[in-house]
């Protein structure tokens, strides 16, 4: 029983994702990719938006989650303290890269042209967070 329920609530978040993903890219054109994955690094949704060439081979991207999943571990070390972190912003000189925790084991990763106005970029990303964890048929976590 307690199976079906967890692969039941599973599903639920994973549809409840699946909608933020969907709108991401809408969120401004200079988003360059966007991919959801859990703390493991499983990647649970990814696109690039068309016409835009990756900067990194498919090893590097990995590479590049895994390096993004060990930040955030290492911010939650002190998360009892400071509190839980919304998001981070990296800006590198050729794309900027933002992420942001759903939940305790999945992270929204984000990366944009570097002239990108990032601030609104954060916003909205939260706003669409917000919106599905606390619409009617999503849960807040």
């Amino acid at each position: 029983m307690i199976n079906k329920v967890y692969g039941f609530l599973s599903c639920i978040i994973c549809m409840i994702y699946k909608s933020i993903f969907d709108k991401v890219l809408g969120i401004d054109p200079k988003i360059r990719f966007a991919t959801i994955f859990d703390m493991n690094g499983k990647v649970l949704f990814s696109v690039h938006r068309e016409g835009v060439q990756s900067l990194l081979s498919p090893e590097e991207s990995q590479r590049s989650l895994q390096l993004a999943i060990n930040a955030w571990i290492s911010r939650n070390e002190v998360s009892d303290k400071i509190g839980k972190g919304k998001y981070a912003l990296v800006e590198y000189e050729k794309l900027k890269r933002i992420t942001l925790p759903l939940d305790s084991e999945n992270i929204l990763y984000i990366t944009t042209d570097v002239d990108a106005d990032h601030a609104s970029i954060i916003t909205k990303a939260l706003r669409l967070k917000y919106d599905a964890l606390h619409s009617p048929e999503g849960m807040p976590l």
